[in-house]
């Protein structure tokens, strides 16, 4: 048996993946299939009602919020919030590689004030006590850090417009919308496959700086918000595929019993592997304990074991364990554990980690 821990593509739902084999076949019972449809059936407008619909619910977002589904990737969004949002300046607090290329992307635009880093450290802990400008346009987070597992695990009260990257925490538990200006992230983490963005966005930011700048159509938010006679806009011909794995995945959230059920199955699988990580003499956590990530668990060989990382990465490939290989920046081991990765699959590697401990004495 194969566990899979990839930090992204990650591992989806069974149930998300056996409908997605079956709309490849035939979708909505028209004898076409979901790769060959058009966009503008009533079916696949119904899936994207109902998806939008799935989020709303889930992450209980409010009248006033748009949801958005767009190509492009996270890192499109990197661009796409300073182009609608920043007029003169904004704030970015620096937590790993993506918040860095968020912010250097921004400087397009304006000027960014890196409010906080902790990249004096490689990014292995949140910064604390920072103050955030009220000057600025908007305070941009990345909540969850991937390659150092790290994460921000509250929403926090901020005094101008919020905007977090929410890439691989989102639908992990429960967030409070309303306390944020903006959200998106890319899809391939929690909520579906690679190739389609979320983004969340607070109505009245929709033409914020009409009359400060020209934008392309496409960078322009309002070109993909719903329009007034329906409950969906498509611009353009939506990446369908990701949308409707994406459709399955929130169905089976949803099943499970929403964000509140998935955030407890992620703190038990979290718990189990870091107790582990702590209480194992061949290997040592990474990231501040205060600021350890439920969704990027990330560690390396105790002082005295480093030349056993090959041999552990090969014990653990023999048994089964895919992508626990850590980022190449920093090295040693990384095991993700989104919210479709079972809690079995946690308890293997955690006996696999134990027994190669025995191995070793």
């Amino acid at each position: 048996m194969k566990h899979n821990f990839n930090a992204g593509p990650c591992v989806l739902p069974r149930e998300a993946v056996e409908a997605a084999i079956e709309a490849i076949r035939d979708f909505d019972n028209t004898g076409i299939g979901i790769l060959e449809i058009s966009h503008r059936t009533p079916g696949w407008e119904r899936v994207m009602a109902e998806t939008r619909q799935l989020w709303r619910e889930l992450l209980n977002i409010p009248d006033n919020y748009e949801v958005l589904f767009l190509g492009g990737g996270a890192s499109t969004q990197f661009f796409h919030v300073p182009a609608n949002l920043l007029k003169n300046k904004a704030a970015y607090l620096q937590t790993g590689v993506w918040a860095k290329k968020a912010a250097k992307e921004a400087k397009f635009y304006g000027d960014v004030e890196i409010v906080a880093s902790s990249e004096d450290k490689t990014y292995s802990y949140i910064p604390k006590d920072y103050v955030i400008p009220t000057d600025a346009d908007y305070f941009h987070i990345t909540t969850n850090n991937t390659i150092y597992g790290t994460e921000i695990r509250y929403d926090m009260d901020c005094p101008i417009d919020l905007v977090a990257d929410m890439s691989s925490d989102i639908m992990s538990r429960p967030v409070d919308v309303s306390k944020y200006a903006l959200i998106y992230g890319g899809a391939q983490k929690n909520v579906g496959p690679a190739g389609v963005t979320f983004v969340i966005i607070r109505r009245d930011l929709l033409g914020k700086l009409e009359g400060e700048r020209k934008l392309q159509t496409m960078v322009d938010y309002r070109t993909h918000a719903a329009e007034e006679d329906r409950n969906i806009s498509m611009f353009n011909t939506p990446p369908v595929f990701p949308i409707y794995v994406m459709y399955q995945t929130l169905k089976w959230v949803k099943n499970l019993g929403g964000v509140e059920a998935m955030n407890k199955i992620n703190v038990e699988k979290a718990e189990l592997l870091y107790n582990e990580i702590d209480r194992n003499s061949m290997f040592v956590g990474t990231a501040a304990k205060e600021d350890r990530s439920i969704m990027n668990v990330c560690f390396v060989m105790a002082p005295g074991h480093e030349d056993k990382e090959k041999a552990f990465m090969e014990f653990a490939k023999e048994r089964g364990m895919v992508g626990i290989k850590g980022h190449r920046s920093v090295g040693g081991f990384r095991a993700s554990i989104y919210n479709a990765c079972p809690v079995e699959s946690v308890k293997a590697l955690v006996q696999c980690m134990q027994d190669f401990e025995a191995a070793n004495k």
